[in-house]
């Protein structure tokens, strides 16, 4: 058996190792950032915790045989994609990305764009609060001094500094369109500030606000690594696997 490597815990990540291991002619190693705490495992071997940049990844995917690697990672984990983008080639294996696509605005969504959380920030200081937050525990002090009531949405307990007027929400997704409406009716929520992580899992939010007319600022993502292949579905992932061996 050859060994893929399966960079991520997404819901795609999760639903390729799956598919890897009822196709049986892949050793599968999903590798888990190991930020968020019980996270969702996949079927397979599991590791936890970075490599310590591209020259270490290298060696682990000589030492370890490795056959191809996905870069199934959210689609704001740029460290590690980027990581990935030198380390594969440097050891001569076959990289591939695998990401969702990102939301798209319709046309009675009230969408800000931006292109970064102080961006984000600065879009939110010009707006109307309550604000809701659901970016990630991190990268939120840039909010701190900001005079807006918050409710922070997160995994795992924020990262602080954090707003002195903030509500700390603890949730994992999937969440629904009316789980949703009736947070932000209960919070008064006026604006939503979120990543553009695409998927069904948290786009309930979008719908809600839609609903309720409440203004969406929407952080885009950092660019993919240049010159990697790249798709949107696991079933692509095994047609390009089929296509190495």
């Amino acid at each position: 058996m050859r060994t893929v490597l399966i960079l991520g815990g997404t819901s795609e990540a999760r639903a390729l190792a799956a598919g890897l291991a009822d196709d049986g002619r892949w050793r599968v190693v999903s590798s888990l950032a190991g930020r968020v705490s019980s996270p969702a495992l996949p079927v397979g071997e599991v590791r936890v915790g970075g490599f310590g940049g591209p020259e270490k990844l290298a060696a682990w995917l000589t030492e370890h045989d490795v056959a191809a690697v996905v870069d199934a990672t959210h689609p704001f984990a740029a460290r590690i994609s980027a990581s990935a983008a030198q380390a594969a080639p440097a050891a001569g294996v076959p990289l591939l990305l695998l990401r969702r696509p990102g939301w798209t605005a319709g046309p009675d969504d009230a969408w800000t764009r931006v292109p970064d959380m102080p961006a984000a920030a600065a879009a939110v200081a010009a707006g109307e609060g309550p604000v809701l937050l659901t970016t990630g525990r991190g990268g939120l002090a840039v909010f701190a001094d900001l005079p807006h009531r918050f409710v922070i949405r997160t995994v795992d307990p924020p990262e602080p500094p954090l707003p002195a007027d903030a509500v700390v929400l603890l949730a994992r997704g999937p969440y629904t369109v009316d789980g949703e409406r009736a947070l932000m009716r209960e919070h008064g929520v006026r604006t939503l500030v979120t990543k553009d992580s695409g998927g069904a899992m948290t786009a309930a939010k979008l719908a809600a606000a839609r609903e309720l007319g409440v203004a969406v600022v929407m952080v885009d993502r950092p660019p993919a690594p240049a010159g990697v292949p790249t798709v949107a579905d696991p079933a692509d992932v095994l047609a390009w696997l089929d296509g190495l061996s």
